[in-house]
């Protein structure tokens, strides 16, 4: 009996030590939770925060517009680059290279106007942001984008203008260049894309024929007679179209293993170590399958649409023959010179310096015998062209002796710039020959820039067509102007900027560009290059004396209704040039409707700034400084620079008087 209270005492105890027990740990666990919340919880919570807002900002980058400006300037590169994968190719753009390097643009008439409507809603959300409030940096990125968009779009009305396949430029000679020169054939990857790139020839071809060329044709935008028969000569010897045989097994005949794509692709290929022989040979008979039954197809394809249309065009040269083709002239003077110039204005800027550089190359005549008041200036310096002393022997061994002399002439201006530059370009510079298959239209040099990986550098091409076209005595201002200090520094020194929204280092300015590479053929005067070489400068002054002439012909083309022949007669009189680059540039200016006028007013709108900052800051002008405010801004419109180098001066100005009021 006693028991049962003893144990139901003893029960009722355990029972309360149990609760006080439980009361305890309770308290403890809520103890140990508050102190594991104080630092996971809200880890947790600042993670799922950032997550959430992370989430936000790249929704509003991608879909909406940036919160901040220099997103959005790297937004609208970015999505140019993944959306032309030829682009990035041609300019190296890391990771996003590898993503699309078996693709080909997309050139389809729906696309065209799809990315023409996102340029006019893009510039739309540009002007959109609070100019006043952005930084001076900004504002200066701003001013570049919204004049390069404000381009685009005021060339809607002209959207099926110009010529976009010629003797200059386009697909038939763009892609395989692009490949020969920009597509990497480093690994199995990099040949799988290129075979890859290949079978997608004829899917971009019926693009150009069906939704760019017919609704040109239809418009009445048809080329010349002449550029159609250089296009047809062009595309019909990329086919080998002379040969009749086609046999992959022919090596030595074959027009497929003798044609660029192949040829490059087995040359690199076979440098390759870590691929065995098994699969080169594998490979390179994928590429020449592609080659025959894709590639070929498309350009025949073409040749025939050019064959038909040859019989509706004219011999007439000018844009005037377009319908409102005096307003599509303005636009592309515009478009290329950055200025505000009537055609008949730029005519007489022609005609003044023509006569002006006409003189002071008489002067040379004189002093070295060669005066004769019987003969134009182009027929004296014609004849010079001539005589054995100024020519390389027109064979291989000549051509190999013209890329040394090049290469010697850029290694010694590279060693005596030290009083006219404090930046110089990291990439290296080399010179090549212009590839065979194109050679015959194309001009007598040209630059490229390196790319953006660095895995490439900057290559000056030369035309070797014909050796004798390269005189001795220009091939110094031809150096100076296509690599030092012309387009290498300012292309070269343009792609290495650090700090800028990348489309500031990838957009073309033709006026600045040229402007700056002519500038640089009167600087290596001004630094004492051709001193003691007196047909040296002669000829400098025949290559400014081109550039001057380039604007009354481009003007007298498509302003003044020259016909082809007028133009040709023109150059020949007052340059001195050869009939076959004379005739080459003027076609050049046929199908590219004011380019050329680019070159000269782009050289004296920086002359004139120079001389500016020289009048107004007098001893404290620094000429390495001057250059360091015009390249290191990379390219922009004339005047835009106008407003960088007046910015200097001032700077410059205010820091002159600050120093004074100290001391």
């Amino acid at each position: 009996m006693t028991l049962k209270p003893i144990l139901g005492l003893e029960t009722t105890q355990n029972q309360y030590k149990v609760r006080e027990t439980s009361k305890i740990e309770l308290m403890k666990t809520k103890d140990t939770s508050k102190k594991k919340r104080t630092w996971k919880f809200w880890v947790s919570r600042t993670l799922l925060v950032i997550l959430i807002l992370g989430g936000l900002w790249l929704t509003n980058l991608i879909w909406f517009k940036p919160f901040s400006i220099r997103h959005f300037y790297d937004k609208v590169f970015i999505e140019l680059a993944l959306d032309s994968p030829e682009l990035t190719t041609s300019l190296g753009i890391p990771i996003i290279y590898d993503w699309y390097k078996g693709d080909l643009d997309d050139i389809s008439d729906s696309k065209y106007w799809e990315s023409f409507n996102k340029s006019k809603d893009d510039y739309a959300t540009l002007l959109s942001y609070d100019f006043e409030n952005q930084s001076p940096e900004n504002q200066l990125n701003t001013k570049i984008l919204s004049f390069y968009m404000k381009g685009i779009i005021d060339g809607e009305p002209f959207s099926d203008y110009g010529y976009p396949v010629n003797q200059m430029f386009g697909i038939q000679s763009g892609l395989p260049s692009l490949m020969e020169s920009a597509h990497k054939l480093e690994d199995k990857s990099d040949i799988k894309a290129y075979i890859s790139r290949l079978s997608k020839f004829d899917i971009k071809f019926d693009q150009l024929i069906e939704d760019h060329l017919k609704i040109s044709e239809s418009k009445g935008i048809i080329p010349p007679k002449i550029i159609i028969k250089q296009v047809l000569d062009e595309m019909k010897g990329f086919v080998g179209a002379k040969s009749e045989s086609t046999s992959i097994s022919d090596k030595k005949k074959s027009p497929v293993t003798t044609n660029i794509l192949y040829v490059n692709f087995e040359t690199k290929v076979d440098k390759l170590t870590e691929i065995s022989k098994e699969d080169k040979n594998d490979f390179k008979k994928q590429v020449a399958h592609e080659i025959k039954t894709t590639v070929f197809p498309a350009y025949n394809k073409l040749i025939a649409y050019f064959e038909k249309l040859n019989e509706k065009a004219t011999n007439d040269a000018g844009v005037w023959k377009f319908p409102n083709g005096d307003a599509f002239y303005r636009y592309m003077l515009k478009e290329y010179t950055t200025l505000n110039l009537d055609p008949e204005e730029v005519h007489q800027i022609g005609l003044s310096e023509v006569e002006r550089i006409k003189k002071e190359m008489h002067v040379i005549l004189v002093c070295e015998g060669y005066a004769d008041s019987t003969k134009t200036l182009g027929d004296i310096i014609q004849k010079m062209n001539t005589e054995e002393r100024f020519l390389y022997p027109n064979t291989d061994e000549g051509r190999a002796m013209v890329i040394k002399e090049f290469e010697r002439i850029l290694s010694e201006a590279s060693a005596n710039l030290d009083n006219a530059f404090n930046t110089r370009p990291k990439a290296k510079l080399e010179v090549k020959r212009i590839p065979k298959f194109n050679e015959d239209g194309q001009v007598a040099a040209f630059y490229r820039r390196p790319s953006m990986d660095e895995s490439r550098g900057g290559v000056f091409y030369v035309n070797l067509r014909n050796v004798n076209e390269i005189v001795k005595f220009g091939m110094k201002t031809l150096a100076y102007h296509e690599g030092i200090p012309g387009h290498h520094f300012q292309k070269a020194i343009e792609a290495e900027l650090k700090g800028l929204p990348m489309f500031r280092t990838v957009i073309p300015f033709t006026a600045y560009s040229e402007g700056w590479a002519l500038y640089a053929e009167q600087l290596a005067w001004e630094e004492g290059f051709y001193e003691s070489d007196t047909f040296g400068n002669l000829g400098r002054l025949q290559a400014e004396m081109f550039r001057a002439v380039r604007l009354v012909v481009d003007t007298g083309i498509h302003h003044k209704k020259w016909t082809r022949e007028e133009a040709i007669d023109y150059m020949l009189e007052n340059t001195g040039m050869t009939t076959s680059e004379i005739t080459t540039e003027i076609e050049r200016y046929i199908v590219m409707p004011g380019q050329a006028c680019a070159y000269k007013l782009g050289m004296m709108k920086i002359l004139e700034l120079r001389e500016l900052a020289k009048t107004q800051l007098g001893n404290r002008f620094d000429l390495k400084e001057f250059h360091d405010v015009v390249l290191k801004n990379g390219s922009v419109p004339l005047s835009i620079l106008e407003e960088i180098v007046q910015n200097y001066v001032d700077d410059t100005k205010e820091s002159g008087k600050s120093e004074r009021e100290t001391s």
